[in-house]
């Protein structure tokens, strides 16, 4: 039975019980709040980590081609080994003034002039960072390796990205059963060309024949 001094705890403990209560549902709400503004670059390296993830528990680990981290430019001059002699963004960058109008190779008088652009409005500096061209720049300002280009990418194709998390986008070699052999996915450039990424129409065409072959009949 309730005594009295059963009912004095209750009472005492009960404003501590209310405050645990609002305090766990404050916490759901702004998780709730959070999860809805998770920028697209750190939903990209998530995906990465949960594909990384998946293959931990298997026989075999799935692995994403990647770009190497500091890209390189043939100078057009040979070594001693009659080899290419390749230079870094950086080496030239450097010493140049960067320009933020800069939007196709056709306006460029060195270096990139053959480079086809077709990729909305962007600017060069829209991806590559002004302070370190061997370096990609995300939207907040922060700069990433080249290896890291799917951050950048899924910024702004989220429906891309999302497809990517799922499998359904974006071309993999190797086994669908992890515990019969690895599987190798393609990072974003590995597909597209990053200045033009858009692929051309494709006609269509008849159906192969020897997956539906010609009806007979019998007499």
């Amino acid at each position: 039975m309730w005594t009295a001094r059963h009912k004095l705890l209750l009472l005492l403990m009960l404003p501590t019980l209310v405050a645990f209560l609002l305090i766990g549902r404050f916490s759901d709400l702004r998780g709730e709040s959070d999860a809805s503004t998770v920028p697209a670059a750190v939903k990209a390296d998530a995906a990465e980590k949960a594909i990384a993830a998946q293959s931990s528990v298997e026989n075999h680990r799935i692995t994403i081609r990647r770009p190497v981290p500091v890209p390189m430019i043939d100078s057009g001059k040979k070594d001693f080994h009659g080899k290419p002699v390749m230079v870094a963004c950086s080496t030239c960058h450097e010493t140049l003034e960067p320009n933020a109008k800069i939007r196709s190779g056709k306006q460029l008088t060195e270096f990139h002039q053959g480079l086809t652009m077709g990729h909305a409005d962007l600017t060069c500096l829209s991806c590559h960072r002004r302070d370190n061209y061997d370096q990609l720049t995300l939207a907040d300002g922060s700069g990433i390796v080249y290896s890291e280009v799917m951050q950048l990418c899924g910024q702004c194709h989220g429906p891309q990205l999302r497809d990517y998390q799922n499998g359904s986008h974006g071309g993999m070699t190797g086994y669908w059963d992890l515990k019969k052999g690895p599987r190798q996915r393609n990072n974003c450039i590995a597909c597209h060309d990053a200045h033009a990424p858009k692929f051309p129409k494709l006609t269509p065409v008849f159906p192969p024949r020897d997956r539906f072959p010609a009806r007979t009949t019998s007499h």
